[in-house]
């Protein structure tokens, strides 16, 4: 009996070549995925161990503390600016709202820890609802509406502290400092409440209904409504969400610098844009991890402490190897996001 290879011309036992094009593509395609969601990773894990190997005390107890604090702020400020840009959306008040949050902690700290946390959630939180109803129900641009409110939120801080002359202070005593400078196992407390966020953020992104209806917006907007998404509440709720992430964030600030600063939070969305897209989430929506974001930060943050490690360099470097890091990471995110949809 001859088989159809044998007829075909091919030897029995063997595979046409032909065959291979859709499972060459699908690999092709499962490692293009692949290298946007952990390219950033393998980055981190590089940077880390030149630098280890480059410095003595990159390594040391001291110096991890010492990023992993300054990262968990800009971390949860982040997390909510994930869930924005997931969306199709971006947020230009949350380095003011970082600001803003960090002030108002300061001042609500004299009437005990449940005002210093509460007020500057509300109020970002707030900010952050009014944002997402001008974009949602009024239909302005994003950038439009973010960057008036990052401009009325300093607008704020400058009125309640007398054009920045007035520096609230925390008791060093009181629970709420407990809350930024005390530790647990070793580990810094803020430290602890970052990666509490991101877990419960992943969770909600990924295994939720309304963590599918972030992805549908930023996906196609009108073929999630067609799907049943409500396009108009879920950009709400991640505003709202984006205001109370750096709200949190610039009180944590405060109970970890026992003062409301009003100069911090400068470029601070920047920053939070650069960590979230070098984390593998696409500009355009759609497409993006928590996890990654978490990583874009640390990343961020290791570059810097290099920059320092190595003392010769000026501040402003830092400045300059993160814009140029993160063009080259969306340069690779634009080439592999084509390649996977030529697949």
């Amino acid at each position: 009996m001859t088989t159809h290879t044998e007829e075909a011309g091919v030897p029995a036992g063997t595979v046409s070549r032909k065959d291979d094009g859709p499972a060459r593509a699908n690999r092709s395609e499962r490692l293009s995925a692949l290298a946007q969601q952990h390219g950033a990773l393998v980055t981190l894990v590089i940077a880390m161990t030149v630098a280890s190997l480059s410095f003595d005390t990159f390594l040391t107890g001291d110096n991890l503390e010492n990023m992993a604090l300054s990262s968990a702020f800009l971390a949860v400020v982040a997390l909510g600016t994930t869930f924005v840009i997931v969306t199709g959306g971006i947020d230009l008040s949350v380095g003011s709202l970082f600001a803003l949050g960090g002030v108002l902690a300061a001042w609500g700290s004299q009437y005990g820890t449940a005002v210093a946390l509460l007020l500057p959630l509300a109020v970002c939180g707030l900010i952050g609802l009014v944002n997402g109803l001008l974009i949602a129900r009024v239909r302005l641009a994003p950038f439009i509406v973010t960057l008036a409110a990052m401009l009325g939120a300093r607008g704020i801080l400058l009125a309640i502290t007398d054009e920045g002359s007035t520096t609230y202070l925390v008791d060093k005593d009181s629970f709420f400092a407990t809350l930024g400078q005390g530790s647990l196992l070793g580990v810094g407390v803020p430290v602890w409440i970052t990666v509490a966020l991101f877990a419960t953020g992943a969770v909600v992104l990924r295994r939720t209904r309304f963590g599918q209806y972030v992805y549908a917006v930023g996906g196609n907007e009108d073929a999630g409504a067609l799907m049943g998404a409500p396009v108009a509440r879920t950009k709400i709720s991640v505003y709202t969400l984006s205001g109370l992430c750096a709200g949190l964030a610039g009180a944590l600030n405060a109970a970890w610098l026992v003062s409301g600063v009003t100069i911090l939070g400068t470029g601070m969305e920047l920053e939070a844009i650069s960590a979230v897209v070098i984390g593998g989430t696409l500009l355009s929506g759609g497409f993006g991890f928590i996890s990654g974001s978490l990583v874009g930060v640390l990343l961020l943050k290791v570059i810097q402490n290099v920059i320092n490690q190595i003392g010769s360099l000026d501040s402003a470097y830092q400045q300059v190897v993160s814009g140029a890091f993160l063009a080259v990471v969306v340069v690779a995110q634009t080439w592999l996001g084509r390649r996977r949809r030529v697949l």
